[in-house]
Parts: C-alpha cells; sequence; structure tokens
C-alpha cells in the first residue's frame, strides 16, 4: 500500500509540471556513453515519448563521436582533432554522416516510432533543418586554421520543426548541416542543440550526456550544483572550472538563454527516466541553469 501512495504521490506532483509544459517545446540534446548503451537510450527515448504523450512537444537532436570514431578505425581512416575539433575531410563526412543518418538517426526514429508516437528524421539525405558555413580555427597567432568539413549553424528552418510539433511529430535532427551551395558539414551537437532551441524559442534545452552535472571544483564530485544562475555559469566557465566536452554544452545552454529558452538542464542518461525526473518532479537529478 505505501509503495502504490507513494507512486500516486509522484503523479500528482508531476501533474503540475504536466499543466506548465503542454504544448511548449523542450529540446532534448542526446550524447555521450548514453548513446553507446542501448538500454540507457531506450530508456531515454521512453521518457521523450512519455513527454509527448502528456502534451509537451519534444525535439531531440543527437550526437555520435564514440561511435563515428569507430567506424573510422574500421575502416582506416585516420582520427584527427585540432583543438579539440575532429579534422574532417570528404571519407570522413560519409562515415560520419552514415553513422549519424544510417544507423543513430534510423534507430531513434524507429525507437519512439515502436512505442507508438510520430517521428520524423531531419537530416542531410532528407529534410536537413541546419544551415551552416565552414569553421575555421584561430591559431596561437591569430592564423586561420583549417579543420576541413566542420561547419557552424548559421540558421536553423524553426517553421519546419513548429509545423511538426503542432502536428504531434517528433523532430529527430542529426549533426550534419548543409551550406549555401548545398555542400554537407558536419556540425557540434552540443552547439547545434543550443541554436535549435533558440530558434524555436524553447520552453526547455535539456542536455543529456554522461555527467551529473556542472561541478563549482572541478575535481571534486560532491560540488555538484543543484541550480546555477547565466552568470554563475559564465564565471565558472571564465575561472577555468569547465574544460574540455562540459564547455560545448556550457556554451549551447548560455546562448540558449540568451535567446530567451525559459530554463537548460545538464543531466545524466544513465539515471533511470532522468529526464522525467528533471522536467517533472521538484528536485530534479541534474544541474539546472536560469537567466
Amino acid at each position: 500500500m505505501d509503495e502504490a501512495i507513494a507512486k500516486a504521490q509522484a503523479l500528482i506532483e508531476a501533474l503540475n509540471y504536466i499543466r506548465k509544459f503542454r504544448g511548449r517545446i523542450v529540446v532534448v540534446k542526446i550524447g555521450g556513453a548514453v548513446m553507446d548503451t542501448p538500454a540507457a537510450l531506450d530508456g531515454l527515448l521512453a521518457d521523450v515519448v512519455f513527454m509527448a504523450t502528456v502534451g509537451m512537444q519534444p525535439i531531440v537532436v543527437h550526437g555520435g563521436g564514440k561511435a563515428i570514431s569507430a567506424a573510422m578505425a574500421e575502416a582506416g581512416l585516420e582520427v584527427n582533432f585540432v583543438q579539440g575539433q575532429r579534422y574532417t575531410d570528404e571519407r570522413a563526412l560519409s562515415v560520419a554522416e552514415h553513422v549519424l543518418v544510417n544507423r543513430i538517426n534510423a534507430h531513434i526514429v524507429e525507437t519512439v516510432v515502436r512505442s507508438g508516437s510520430s517521428a520524423i528524421g531531419m537530416h542531410s539525405l532528407a529534410s536537413c533543418v541546419l544551415l551552416a558555413e565552414r569553421l575555421f580555427l584561430e591559431g596561437d597567432e591569430g592564423q586561420r586554421i583549417d579543420i576541413g568539413l566542420v561547419g557552424e549553424v548559421t540558421k536553423v528552418q524553426s517553421q519546419v520543426l513548429h509545423a511538426l510539433c503542432q502536428a504531434g511529430t517528433i523532430p529527430v535532427i542529426a549533426p550534419i548541416a548543409r551550406d549555401r551551395s548545398g555542400g554537407k558539414l558536419n556540425v557540434n551537437a552540443d552547439l547545434a542543440a543550443g541554436k535549435i532551441a533558440a530558434a524555436v524559442k524553447a520552453e526547455k534545452l535539456v542536455m543529456v550526456s554522461d555527467t551529473h552535472g556542472v561541478r563549482t571544483v572541478a575535481d571534486d564530485p560532491d560540488s555538484l550544483a543543484a541550480s546555477l544562475t547565466e552568470q554563475q555559469l559564465r564565471d565558472l566557465a571564465e575561472s577555468g572550472v569547465i574544460t574540455a566536452g562540459m564547455k560545448p554544452k556550457v556554451q549551447a545552454c548560455l546562448e540558449a538563454l540568451a535567446a530567451g529558452v525559459g530554463k537548460a538542464h545538464i543531466i545524466d542518461g544513465r539515471l533511470d527516466h532522468s529526464l522525467l525526473l528533471e522536467i517533472y518532479t521538484d528536485k530534479g537529478v541534474g544541474t539546472e541553469i536560469l537567466k
């Protein structure tokens, strides 16, 4: 009986959030080790289907860096990084596109549809909603460094995403963009998610990875922040506490908030139902970032 009462209380707690977010867009970016763990990924997608079922309008953006590296190794292609960015030539882009579109994106769409919701893949081999320009890095002496067919998102076809969401279809977006001439560019999935959330004026941006959230002390796992303001997050980034793979996630969150997104979250997708717990409970499970 106690277990049944606890479940009923959880439903009542969730009800307020369900009412609040009905009809609102939430951009969910999936990446990290979650992508390599089928049970974790499928569990996360079940949460996305729940969100759509109770009236929210999720947009899914996914990465796939580890799978791309593995596929390149199988193909005998060397993986080179420049300032943390993967150098991408024509062959590398072809492998990345195959992995992202034909394997990962297709699996996500199939899983969502199998669960009873409507979903459509948005990518470079079908309806691409991301437009980008070539990205060049800056060297120590100010010189421009070429990293190949890597892009920075400059425009999002937000009207297409709004139309799909209003029709009850979940867009599933792979991080391969088109440039002005119709060419293809690999883009960072975290940064793309931030651009998408900003473009559609989402209620929330949720970055799902294999990190519990943002630490206020780099080497102290007990310093996890449940809530941070936009300014506090900027201060942590400028002080060097935020490094490596967390940087693009933080940049995406800050850009989304600056564009009017209500709230951003960074959560660990390896925790069962972390997405639902972060959105539909009072305490949450990761770090929420507020204006």
